[in-house]
């Protein structure tokens, strides 16, 4: 998918309270005031200030508190948020954001664009690990008047507008941030943000609550009293939940693939793969190339090898997904089809190993390593054994590991792994969300960076092509060319382009129109 000249120079779009009121007509349903939402929140996140932290449920649960300058239609059109329009220079290098009026923080500050310049140049660029590049090239950012802030850059930058989803670049407020340590904040616990919602109470282990903020400022909105985000680790217990109503939504991996064929089936329920354009997630398995022999490539091909992706997706995701076929997902801008990973070969996969040396001793075993499971449900856990019963075939010997969310992130960003699994997003363009992964310089200790440790300085250059090229055409022969070495290099273990599910109950509207679907703010959301 392509921003057009016409895409970034609009600024003008549809607006959202008229786009939501022409979402629920077309249902044959007006939106109606009053009723909480309950929805299940799995696993319980450690924090809720997005930015801070990224994984899904602190992304679905924040998006309702804290909100982007844009939002994005499923065809990645960029709409109006907190700001209600735009302006691009014909040379594209000055973006000027005119803000929203009348908008308030949950403690009643007045938000201003002042609170932008803070997030962006500050907040953003100390802690997001995809935007890092992007802000640096930001050579002037400055705020003309309350509504108003301009960016110029160094050079022409095609994306730019995708990054200001709330998901990627959260609008936050300077005075509850300036001069603070971020990521020790208080106010990543109890979000002070500008959406419909407000934080209300968490109690550990049981639930989150939001409620209705009444100066919110959209007149007349939200149209729901408040959110609840259930706590509920069985799996067969979520599925009870939505199926009895007990709850009106499961998001991602609430409920396990295996149990959405049956769901699709009830009276009661809507099932959508919808809302995830903007994302294209992509399911890999993860090695620490500071481990040994994950440090050599042959060893890494040998392992992508072993994986019978067809089976995966038919027979683990039942159906949820395509198999992946490289870094980039077949969904985003300039996927490159004929960089394509080696096909499932078990014999071949041994071979390769035999040929660098890791040869079997007499048990058939060529080493062993331990795999920590990302603690987001069952189909994880099944992930997880499928793993290691594709290494048992080529004489690894994996003990599994289980642990809380909280761990499982710390862990990761900090090195103190083996292998694992990880789904990432791409936010439109592999700029924003695929190059991170395998940058040099983006190797720190810090979750979704590249914390894999791989290094190719010839990968190096040809992101930075891709991200400073002037031209499409420019941009899509760096992009093809980065991804021509990485599925060479098998830096990581790409498996499923997943197509992750929403159930929601017959009762609940609009919970699905954007291209970032249920990580909308759900100002628009009711029940009927």
């Amino acid at each position: 998918m392509s921003l057009t000249r016409r895409h970034l120079l609009a600024g003008i779009g549809t607006s959202p309270m008229l786009m939501s009121a022409s979402a629920a007509l077309a249902q044959g349903v007006q939106p109606k005031r009053g009723g909480v939402l309950n929805v299940i929140l799995n696993p319980e996140p450690p924090i809720l200030q997005i930015g801070v932290n990224n994984q899904t449920p602190t992304l679905i649960c924040g998006s309702k508190i804290t909100q982007g300058l844009l939002k994005f239609s499923p065809s990645l059109e960029p709409l109006p948020e907190l700001a209600k329009s735009w302006t691009v220079s014909p040379d594209g290098l000055e973006y000027v954001f005119r803000l929203q009026e009348n908008v308030k923080w949950h403690d009643g500050r007045p938000f201003t664009s002042e609170d932008v310049l803070y997030s962006v140049m500050t907040f953003n660029r100390e802690i997001a690990p995809r935007l890092r590049g992007v802000i640096a090239g930001i050579s002037e950012a400055t705020a003309p008047d309350p509504l108003t802030v301009r960016f110029v850059l160094k050079q022409a930058f095609q994306p730019f507008l995708l990054c200001f989803d709330a998901t990627a670049l959260p609008i936050v407020a300077k005075h509850v941030y300036d001069g603070t340590d971020i990521r020790a904040n208080p106010a990543n616990l109890k979000p002070i943000g500008t959406g419909p919602f407000r934080f209300a109470e968490w109690q550990r282990g049981n639930f989150v609550r939001m409620e209705r903020f009444a100066d919110y400022w959209k007149p007349g909105q939200p149209y729901l009293d408040g959110i609840i985000w259930r706590v509920i680790p069985d799996g067969q217990s979520r599925r009870l939940a939505i199926e009895s109503g007990q709850v009106h939504m499961s998001t991602a991996t609430d409920i396990e693939p295996f149990d959405i064929p049956a769901l699709r089936q009830a009276p009661n329920l809507n099932v959508t793969t919808k809302g995830w354009e903007y994302f294209s997630p992509l399911f890999w398995f993860e090695m620490n190339h500071r481990v040994k022999p994950f440090d050599d490539k042959r060893v890494r091909q040998a392992m992508s090898m072993a994986l019978d992706r067809k089976f995966i997706v038919e027979r683990l995701w039942f159906g949820l997904g395509k198999a992946a076929t490289g870094p980039v997902a077949s969904t985003t801008r300039f996927y490159d089809a004929s960089a394509t990973l080696a096909p499932f070969d078990v014999a071949r996969a041994n071979a390769l190993l035999d040929e660098v040396g890791l040869k079997p001793n007499a048990q058939g075993n060529r080493g062993a390593f331990k795999y920590v499971i990302p603690p987001y449900g069952e189909i994880w856990t099944r992930m997880g054994e499928y793993f290691r019963q594709a290494m048992r075939r080529i004489g690894f010997d994996v003990t599994l590991e289980s642990t809380d969310a909280g761990t499982w992130a710390s862990r990761i960003a900090n090195w103190d792994y083996e292998a694992t699994s990880n789904v990432l997003y791409q936010y439109g363009d592999p700029t924003l969300g695929v190059e991170r992964s395998y940058v040099s310089s983006n190797i720190q200790k810090i979750l979704f960076t590249n914390t894999a440790g791989y290094s190719n300085p010839k990968v190096d250059e040809l992101f930075a092509k891709a991200r400073t090229g002037a031209t499409e055409a420019e941009r899509r022969a760096a992009f093809s060319d980065v991804q021509k070495i990485l599925v060479e290099d098998v830096p990581l273990l790409w498996v499923v382009e997943v197509n992750y599910p929403t159930v929601t109950d017959k009762r609940l509207h609009n919970a699905v129109q954007l291209g970032t679907g249920n990580h909308a703010s759900y100002d628009d959301v009711f029940l009927a």
